[in-house]
């Protein structure tokens, strides 16, 4: 009897520990999604509302009303110009005098190696890669060799075109979050010439690219716009991060959340930044706008735009994943239709 006593008791005391657990849970959710705290709010709606096929995430907690709320008091403003080419001067340095530790960290290059310096970045709650570029003459655009009908992932492309370097670039057409990576979003070009030209309403942002005086430009333009600009190799995205040296003001988080992102930048003397942050990891949650403003800006990007991120952020180096890719492919990787290369 004793034995079936203390049996009964501790499955009484086991019942209650768990009911307990459940209980507190059930109020730490309440608090969370539904109490005062709204910035915990704010970063799960924009982080929800900005990947592929996570949007539930928000849908199925808050109301449409609610959810437009809360984005249009997290958003971006662009600065409304494009990019002058005429204050890109190329320059080569050879003072051991440095402005800032960033300054340094970019005109130091590691020793047998003019090309390209890959740097680590890291902030509050995120970590990442920085690759200053030196000659971007020899920053290219790529595409998918299945080019409308299906994408490739990064491995594929730098392995096919050579590339040292290699990082995602623009959107895709991406009907229900499922799509393969086979339409890139707006008009693409690449080595001087239109190669896709996908008019999506959807696509948001404007050209970021090179001319052929290897600078970044970055504007908002038609396409016919873009062809007098003189682009050789460009995509269409957003939204840009700094326009002549002026700073997009950010409102909030700007509006895409916390996640893992990619951006582009130039400096005035003319080195080129890729910059690649890992997110939706236990030691790098992910970066919003405002990060990569601050990023970009310490390291003196002059232009400066986000890519397409999310589970599209990737970097490779000499056929080597560098960042950690969160996708659901092989390596994390996911098939896309454009890429950054440098060969």
């Amino acid at each position: 009897m004793n034995k079936k006593k203390k049996k009964m008791s501790l499955t009484k005391k086991i019942v209650i520990i768990c009911s307990s657990i459940f209980v507190t849970m059930i109020f730490a959710f309440l608090f969370l999604f539904y109490g005062p705290i709204d910035s915990f709010k704010e970063f799960w709606i924009t982080s929800a509302m900005t990947t592929m096929n996570h949007r539930y995430l928000a849908t199925w907690l808050y109301s449409d009303s609610y959810i437009q709320k809360v984005l249009k008091n997290n958003s971006i403003i662009e600065v409304d110009e494009i990019s002058n080419p005429n204050d890109i001067t190329f320059r080569k340095y050879t003072t051991t005098i440095y402005r800032n530790e960033y300054e340094k960290q970019i005109l130091q290059k590691d020793p047998d190696n003019d090309l390209y310096k890959l740097i680590n970045v890291s902030g509050k709650g995120y970590q990442g890669f920085l690759v200053a570029i030196y000659d971007p003459s020899r920053i290219h655009i790529a595409t998918t060799s299945k080019l409308g009908v299906a994408g490739e992932n990064i491995l594929t492309v730098s392995k096919r075109e050579g590339a040292i370097i290699a990082m995602n670039a623009g959107g895709f057409y991406d009907p229900d979050w499922n799509s393969n990576g086979a339409l890139p979003h707006g008009t693409v070009f690449s080595n001087g010439k239109v190669v896709s030209d996908y008019d999506d309403a959807r696509v948001g942002g404007g050209f970021i690219g090179f001319n052929n005086e290897n600078k970044l430009i970055l504007g908002n333009m038609s396409k016919s716009e873009a062809i007098k600009t003189g682009y050789r190799d460009a995509i269409e995205f957003g939204p840009y991060l700094i326009v002549n040296g002026k700073r997009s003001f950010v409102k909030g988080n700007g509006g895409w959340g916390i996640a893992p992102r990619s951006a582009i930048g130039q400096r005035q003397d003319g080195i080129v930044l890729f910059l690649v942050i890992n997110g939706r990891l236990a030691n790098s949650i992910g970066a919003d706008m405002v990060d990569l403003c601050d990023i970009m800006e310490n390291y003196g990007a002059y232009n400066a735009a986000n890519l397409d991120g999310g589970s599209s952020s990737e970097l490779v180096i000499n056929n080597e994943i560098i960042n950690t890719p969160v996708a659901a492919g092989k390596y994390g990787l996911r098939d896309m239709s454009t890429f950054w290369v440098v060969k």
